[in-house]
């Protein structure tokens, strides 16, 4: 094993840009080794080169989150580099496609569905299931699960778009489901909302800076022995389901 065995392991999926770059910077900067996620060589690279040319220690995983070879090599290289996991972050996540009524719920795309539950929903359960025997092995295992208000049934935020913000409400359910199996283990499971951030995906036509966007994912990811479990939380606290 390439790393020092005192320090704190954490891997960030969609690590490459945007709020998750954020987060793995943030936890960098706290002192923990940063496996960043990501699909693209060339991407994943230069993030790993920024993240050092900022004294964070940061090695690259290829990882596909829709993809079981791929999940399965990234655990692979995960043993191999680190032999455990203090933290995931759960962040690759996608909006899916919204133009000719896609996401209009009268006239709903189900294939850009299909698509967009790979990602967000099916993807976090592929990558956490595979994460889970490396994490079993850490003194305090964390796993946060990128969310947003959009899926909030109370809140109903945001525009009408009816492929991502179900798949957040089913991550929400899904982030739950984990917290009741994991409920006698240390390990501890919460989903967060990042707010409404300035990245590609809003356009970068949003208040929030993607390092405002990462502070919700720094905190669940460090929460003390006793910190909740199984909830959804922003700033601000508590969001409603």
């Amino acid at each position: 094993m390439d790393r020092v065995n005192d320090t704190r392991i954490a891997l960030v999926t969609g690590a490459n840009k945007g709020i998750g770059f954020a987060i793995a910077q943030g936890l960098g900067a706290i002192g923990f080794t940063v496996a960043v996620g990501a699909r693209e060589e060339a991407r994943r690279e230069k993030a790993v080169e920024r993240l050092r040319a900022a004294d964070v220690d940061a090695f690259g995983v290829a990882i596909d989150v829709t993809s079981d070879d791929s999940v399965a090599a990234a655990a692979a290289t995960m043993e191999r580099t680190a032999g455990r996991l203090d933290v995931l972050v759960n962040n690759a996540g996608i909006g899916g496609q919204t133009d000719g009524g896609a996401q209009d719920p009268t006239t709903l795309d189900l294939d850009v569905v299909r698509t967009v539950l790979e990602t967000n929903v099916f993807g976090v359960v592929r990558v956490t299931n595979a994460m889970l025997p490396l994490l079993h092995r850490a003194g305090s295992p964390r796993i946060v699960n990128m969310s947003s208000n959009m899926g909030s049934l109370t809140l109903q935020t945001g525009p009408i778009l009816a492929a991502y913000a179900p798949s957040k409400s089913m991550l929400n359910s899904v982030t739950a489901q984990y917290a009741r199996r994991l409920a006698d283990t240390n390990v501890i499971v919460n989903a967060g909302c990042p707010g409404y951030v300035a990245t590609d995906f809003t356009g970068f036509n949003a208040p929030r800076t993607p390092e405002q966007g990462a502070a919700i994912a720094i905190r669940l990811a460090t929460l003390p022995d006793d910190g909740p479990r199984g909830g959804f939380f922003d700033d601000e606290g508590v969001v409603p389901w």
